[in-house]
C-alpha cells in the first residue's frame, strides 16, 4: 500500500501536519519526581518524532500538580517553573519535523496522589460503590505496588464534592495550563474529557448526580467542559489550536455516556471554540475485564464505530484510536470516516514506524504483540516498558539508532530463539558479519511453540526472521553448537542465546497443542506462572475440560495485570478449575488424559517430582 492517505498532510485549526500518525497520549511513569521531563522522558518522545510522527500528544500533564495528579511520576504544569522543563522538551519534538500538543488533566477520583497525601478527591458527586476486582487476582507483591499510595503516611481516600467555588478554581486551573502549554512551545493542546478524570467525570451520569446547573441533562452536565474551552479560547485566542479527548461510550455501565451523549457533547465543545475531537471510550473502572474493553482496547479498531458516528455529527476533524492498523487507518482516512489516527503501543514496539511507511518497508515494522507490559508497568507503578523493544523507557541509555560499529567483526550467536535473532539483528545492522547457529531445524525457539497459544508472538518470529534475512545473516540451523564447531567458524566474539535453563517439557506441550481431538478430553496443567495460565485458556477455549493447579495462591504470576485479567476471565468463562495452593498429590491429575507441568521447578523439588 502506499499509505496516501494516512501520510499526507493533516490540519487542526492553524496547526499543520506532515501526516495523519498521532502519538497517542499514553501515561509512561518515566516523568521525574519533581513533575519534570527529565531525560528518560524527553527522549521517549523524541525517538517517536524522529521516527516520523506527524504529531506527538505529550501524555497527561496535571494542571494543579501534584494535586490531581494520578502517577506517581507524572508531568505537572501547575506553575511557571515548568515552562522552561516542557520547552526543551518541546524544542526536542521539533527538532524532527513532529508537532507537540500537550494533554491536560486533572485525575479527579483516580486522583491517587492526593490519597497519599490525604487530600480528598475532587468529584461532582460521591462516586457510588460498586464491584471491585482490579486487585483480586495480582501477586501480593503486585498488589501492594499497584495499591502503595493507599499505604503511605497519613494516606486517606476520601471524595469530596465539588462547590460552586471549587469549579471557579477548576477552571482557571485549566485556563493556566493552557496558556503555560503555549508558552512552552506546544502547538496545541489536548483537554482530557474522558477515562473516569474529572471533567469526564461531570459529563457522565453515572458520576454526575447534581441537582445545580451542573448536573441532570446533557448541556448542564457538559457546562463545566463548555466553560473550560470558553476561559481557554479567551485567554489564548483564536490562532490557537485546541481538542478535547472524550469518551464515545462507557461500555458495561448502563447509566453511563452514551454514543448520543458523545455526539451531542462534541457539537457543544465545537461550538464553544474546539477544533477538532479526539474519540476515546471508558468502561467499569472497577473490572480488569472492562478495563481492557476500555481504555485500553483489545479488540482490533474496537473504538472505530465511535469515531465515526462522532465525526458524522461534527463539522470538525476527529482523531481516532483503538487498535487500529496502518491499513485500517489509510482506509478511513480515505472513507471521510476520520482525520487522525492515534497510535499508542504500535509506536512504543517500533518508534519508527511513520518512516518505514514512508520508504514501503512495512515488512520491517517490529509488530506490538499486546502482552499490554507497557501499561502493565504504570499500574504497578513502575516506567513503562515494552516486550518486543527493549529501549522502551530507557532511550536514553540503551541505544536507539543503530549506527556503524568502529570495528567490524565476526559474531557468532549460539540459539536462534527470539534473543538470538534480536542479537543478530542488532549486531548485523550495526556492519558486523554475523552466523546464527540454531540446534533445530527451524528458527524461533519456543516462541514458535508460544505462538500457538498467543498467534501475534508468531508474527514476532515471522518480523525477527525478515529482518535477519533482509541484513544478510548466515542462519545455520540443525547445527549442534560444541567447542569444536564454533571454533570452526573463528569467530571474533560469541553470544550465547540459549533460552531459559528450565524443565523441558516442550515435547509434550508441542503435542498436546497440535492435538485435533482436544474438546471434551480431560486435560491438567500444573503451574502458577503466565504461561501454564495462557495455555490453560487456550485449550479450553478448544474445547478441553481443564484443570488448572497452582503451588501457589494466584495464578498467571509474570503476566502483566492487563493481560492477566483478559487470561484469568477466559479461564472462569471457559469453566477452567483453579485449584491454587495445591500439595501433593496433584488433584485430578489421575483422572485427566494428559497432565502437564509448565512451572521451571527443579527436579529435587518434590512437589515438581511427584507430578513429572
Amino acid at each position: 500500500m502506499s499509505y496516501e492517505h494516512l501520510l499526507s498532510p493533516g490540519r487542526i485549526g492553524t496547526l499543520e501536519t506532515r501526516n495523519r500518525i498521532v502519538m497517542a497520549p499514553m501515561g509512561s511513569n518515566l516523568c521525574e519526581p519533581d513533575g519534570t521531563p527529565g531525560d528518560r522522558m524527553t527522549a521517549y518522545f523524541e525517538a517517536r518524532a524522529r521516527g516520523g510522527v506527524g504529531l506527538v500528544i505529550v501524555e497527561v500533564a496535571a494542571i494543579a500538580w501534584p494535586v490531581g495528579a494520578a502517577n506517581p511520576n507524572q508531568l505537572g504544569i501547575s506553575n511557571d517553573a515548568f515552562i522552561p522543563h516542557l520547552a526543551r522538551l518541546t524544542e526536542r519534538i521539533h527538532a524532527h519535523g513532529a508537532k507537540a500538543a500537550l494533554q491536560l488533566q486533572h485525575a479527579g477520583k483516580v486522583a491517587t496522589r492526593d490519597i497519599a497525601a490525604g487530600r480528598p478527591m475532587w468529584v461532582p458527586s460521591t462516586p457510588v460503590a460498586g464491584a471491585m476486582d482490579l486487585f483480586a487476582d495480582l501477586t501480593a507483591e503486585d498488589r501492594n505496588e499497584a495499591l502503595r499510595d493507599y499505604f503511605q503516611p497519613g494516606a486517606k481516600a476520601e471524595y469530596h464534592e465539588m462547590t460552586h467555588d471549587d469549579i471557579a478554581q477548576m477552571r482557571h486551573w485549566f485556563t493556566d495550563a493552557v496558556v503555560r502549554a503555549r508558552a512552552a512551545g506546544f502547538d496545541a493542546v489536548e483537554l482530557h474529557a474522558g477515562h473516569g478524570y474529572v471533567l469526564s467525570a461531570f459529563l457522565s451520569p453515572h458520576s454526575n448526580r447534581r441537582t445545580d446547573e451542573y448536573g441532570g441533562p446533557l448541556e448542564a452536565r457538559a457546562r463545566l467542559l463548555v466553560e473550560v474551552i470558553a476561559d481557554a479560547r479567551a485567554a489564548v485566542g483564536n490562532d490557537f489550536p485546541m481538542w478535547c479527548r472524550m469518551d464515545g461510550t462507557e461500555f458495561d455501565v448502563p447509566d453511563g455516556i452514551t454514543l448520543d451523549d458523545a455526539c451531542r457533547t462534541a457539537a457543544l465543545a465545537i461550538d464553544a471554540g474546539l477544533d477538532a475531537v479526539h474519540v476515546s471510550a471508558y468502561a467499569d473502572p472497577g473490572s480488569g475485564k472492562a478495563f481492557t474493553r476500555a481504555p485500553l482496547v483489545h479488540e482490533p479498531a474496537g473504538f472505530v464505530h465511535l469515531a465515526r458516528a462522532v465525526k458524522r455529527s461534527i463539522d470538525a476533524p476527529v482523531i481516532a484510536v483503538g487498535r487500529i492498523d496502518p491499513d485500517a487507518g489509510n482506509q478511513l482516512i480515505a472513507d471521510g470516516d476520520i482525520d487522525f489516527v492515534a497510535m499508542g503501543r504500535k509506536l512504543l514496539a517500533d518508534p519508527e514506524l511513520p518512516n518505514k511507511l514512508a520508504r514501503d518497508q512495512r515488512q520491517s515494522i517490529r509488530p506490538c504483540i499486546y502482552s499490554y507490559r507497557c501499561v502493565g508497568n504504570v499500574f504497578l507503578t513502575r516506567g513503562a516498558r515494552c516486550t518486543v523493544n527493549a529501549s522502551t523507557g530507557r532511550e536514553h541509555e540503551l541505544v536507539v539508532e543503530l549506527v556503524p560499529a568502529d570495528v567490524v567483526r565476526h559474531v557468532v550467536v549460539v540459539g536462534g530463539g527470539p534473543g538470538g535473532l534480536e542479537t543478530a539483528r542488532i549486531a548485523a545492522a550495526r556492519g558486523h558479519r554475523v552466523t546464527v547457529l540454531e540446534r533445530a531445524m527451524q528458527v524461533g525457539g519456543r516462541a514458535r511453540l508460544a505462538a500457538r497459544v498467543e498467534p501475534a508472538i508468531g508474527e514476532l518470529v515471522a518480523w525477527l526472521e525478515h529482518e535477519v534475512e533482509h541484513l544478510g545473516v548466515d542462519v545455520r540451523v540443525g547445527v549442534d553448537a560444541d567447542a569444536e564447531v564454533l571454533r570452526s567458524f573463528s569467530p571474533d566474539a560469541v553470544v550465547i542465546a540459549t533460552g531459559a535453563r528450565v524443565p523441558n517439557h516442550d515435547a509434550d506441550l508441542a503435542a498436546l497443542l497440535e492435538r485435533d481431538d482436544i474438546a471434551d478430553r480431560p486435560i491438567t496443567i500444573v503451574g502458577a506462572n503466565g504461561v501454564a495460565a495462557l495455555v490453560a485458556a487456550s485449550l479450553a477455549q478448544r474445547g478441553a475440560r481443564v484443570t488448572l493447579v497452582s503451588e501457589r495462591d494466584t495464578f498467571g504470576i509474570g503476566l502483566s495485570p492487563p493481560r492477566l485479567w483478559r487470561t484469568m476471565d477466559a479461564l472462569r468463562t471457559n469453566g477452567v478449575e483453579l485449584l491454587n495452593n495445591a500439595s501433593r498429590p496433584v488433584p485430578h491429575a489421575g483422572e485427566s488424559d494428559v497432565v502437564v507441568v509448565l512451572d521451571p521447578w527443579e527436579p529435587s523439588d518434590p512437589f515438581a517430582a511427584d507430578v513429572a
